[in-house]
């Protein structure tokens, strides 16, 4: 399977180290990066072969709610899996009931990582 995944997080450090377990996956061949939700939004209208999103809440712009909240009422695109990462488990209603498939805490482990890119594509 080749899968390509966006990460969409504000912070350089966070995008970087999700990359490099990403690259480890031999399920995922290309990986994209937006640094807010305007921005990911952007690279969504552009490539319509993304298969996954994996999205942080906290960034500045557009955070990851009102990402969740135009990608999946506007979007053409909008069944792509969506998992959200983040540090701030106080949100986790708040993300699954804008679109969200699936939540991670921050930091992410290579494991459970691993396990939930089988189990939404």
């Amino acid at each position: 399977m080749a899968l390509k995944v966006l990460i969409v997080d504000d912070d350089f450090i966070n995008r970087k180290l999700l990359s490099t377990l990403l690259k480890k996956n031999p399920s995922v061949t290309e990986i994209l990066e937006a640094e807010n939700g305007s921005d990911a939004l952007d690279k969504l209208k552009k490539d319509p072969t993304i298969d996954l999103i994996l999205l942080d809440i906290m960034m500045p712009v557009v955070d990851g709610i009102e990402f969740l909240k135009i990608f999946r009422s506007n979007m053409a695109n909008s069944h792509i899996p969506v998992i959200v990462l983040s540090t701030d488990d106080t949100r986790k209603t708040e993300v699954f009931d804008n679109g969200a498939n699936d939540f991670l805490r921050k930091p992410v482990k290579e494991d459970i990582l691993y396990a939930k890119i089988e189990q939404w594509t």
